[in-house]
């Protein structure tokens, strides 16, 4: 699968480069190397003779070489540009894993955000090519995901019937991830026009739409396939650039989804402006919490692997929830939830 990463802040900003390559475990060098604490054993090679472990590990291991794509919030349109107000997303994508792509990198040293997405991509057999690669741009929202929407060939026709008429014309790509994103666009604004994707939405409509995504895409599976539906691995992510909602998200009963965790401690040592090493634990949250190193501002990162080796720093995202962050930084994890439709044997959560 794919692996993506998410930093927001109201008050920090962050440097791409410190985040984004040089950590021991940055998304740059997870294009084949991954750390997953609390899911598999680091650094073991392990006999996989249960069947939940291998589906586990393979969820987690392909290579992640087919694309990759980042999007920034600036306020640079809002200085030069009449009517524009607050962040909008700046987007940069490549075909090219990251470990090769000369442009990232030099734009990465020389950038900052309050609010990043990254992602690089391991197709599920759409076409490898810049359109292709996430994140998506609606807008002021940006939306990336790491899983698949199982046979989304059998549903693609019917998702496009229920976006509105200018997220249909926006979807560019092949991608079952597009098209989820045209999905959540459309609930979010209520089938509203290119206009009120400039808008800013409260955090819980942000939820609704997106819980709204995933149980569309289940429903439509059940229409069209009943029993022969297979399970979704649907790890969404979606800002506006002051506020995040991310899912963790599989319906099958016992399998778990895709890794995800969450960080409110990781950008002290990530950040070159601060003191501190992003792979030790000589700076824990402990010390943090007694007000010892306060000099960083309020913020969180979310991303499919941690980015440092310090466990302390980093929660996993329990199955078939959503973490939450604010404007004000404030995150809250909350259960994902479903009230009617499907078939009652359906496993929708586990």
């Amino acid at each position: 699968m794919c692996r993506w990463f998410a930093y927001i802040s109201p008050e920090e900003p962050s440097l791409l480069s410190d985040v984004l390559i040089d950590p021991a475990n940055s998304i740059a060098k997870q294009c084949s190397e991954h750390y997953l604490p609390g899911l598999l054993p680091h650094g073991e090679e392990k006999e996989l003779d249960d069947s939940k472990d291998a589906l586990l590990r393979m969820r987690n291991s392909l290579l992640n070489m087919d694309g990759l794509g980042i999007a920034w919030y600036t306020k640079a349109a809002e200085t030069y540009m009449k009517g524009v107000e607050g962040p909008r997303p700046a987007l940069y994508k490549s075909q090219s894993p990251p470990i090769s792509d000369i442009n990232f990198r030099n734009l990465c040293s020389n950038t900052e955000s309050h609010c990043l997405l990254a992602h690089i991509r391991a197709t599920s057999g759409s076409v490898v090519t810049q359109v292709n690669s996430h994140p998506f741009v609606f807008g002021r929202h940006v939306f990336m995901h790491n899983g698949a929407i199982s046979n989304f060939s059998d549903i693609r026709r019917d998702m496009t019937d229920l976006f509105s008429f200018d997220a249909y014309c926006n979807v560019l790509g092949s991608t079952d991830s597009e098209h989820a994103a045209a999905l959540y666009i459309t609930n979010l604004t209520n089938h509203g026009t290119k206009d009120t994707w400039e808008k800013e939405y409260p955090l819980p409509e942000m939820l609704k739409a997106m819980n709204k995504t995933l149980v569309q895409i289940m429903e439509l599976q059940q229409k069209q396939l009943g029993d022969k539906k297979a399970p979704n691995s649907l790890n969404f992510c979606a800002t506006d650039g002051k506020k995040m909602v991310a899912t963790r998200f599989r319906n099958h009963t016992s399998q778990q989804p895709p890794s995800l965790y969450w960080s409110e401690f990781a950008g002290r040592t990530l950040n070159q402006k601060f003191p501190g090493h992003p792979d030790s634990a000589s700076q824990t949250n402990d010390q943090a919490s007694k007000g010892e190193d306060e000099r960083i501002g309020k913020h969180t990162i979310v991303a499919s692997e941690p980015t440092t080796y310090d466990d302390a720093e980093w929660h996993l995202i329990s199955k078939n929830c959503a973490l939450t962050v604010d404007e004000f930084g404030t995150e809250e994890e909350v259960k994902l939830v479903y009230d009617g439709g499907l078939d009652a044997k359906d496993p929708v959560y586990g």
